[in-house]
């Protein structure tokens, strides 16, 4: 496809094909957003906190019911994927693992890692 000027136009996601480097580098970006957004979430639990117990049980009662639960799981799991993900970028800025297949083997595993350790997490935090 070629514009007025009779240049090639930038390819578009339309055109690329889904790869797990691309979709981990999407995901990093969202994670990142995702836990701007807990940060939130959490101020608002420490202002209820601080504003006395009524407040405090207002907030934590939405933290605890069912939705607030699973927020809190996908915040989880966000906060972690952005950590092994981020590890994951440090090692490259050194350039170790920069090549196609290592690049897609360490996506996966920073998908696994994340997922492990946010089930390990919530386990704990039901056993204690």
């Amino acid at each position: 496809m070629r514009n007025q000027s009779n240049r090639p136009l930038s390819p578009h996601l339309q055109i690329y094909r889904w790869t797990p480097t691309m979709l981990s580098s999407i995901s990093h970006r969202a994670s990142g957003i995702i836990n701007t957004v807990g940060a939130v979430f959490l101020a608002i639990w420490l202002i209820g906190a601080a504003n006395g117990p009524d407040a405090f049980a207002t907030v934590n009662g939405v933290a605890g019911s069912w939705f607030g639960q699973l927020v809190m799981f996908l915040w989880s799991f966000a906060l972690f994927y952005h950590l092994c993900n981020g590890i994951r970028h440090l090692v490259w800025d050194v350039g170790v693992g920069l090549d196609p297949s290592t690049a897609r083997t360490t996506a996966f595993a920073a998908y696994g890692a994340a997922a492990g350790l946010t089930i390990i997490v919530w386990i704990w935090a039901f056993l204690a």
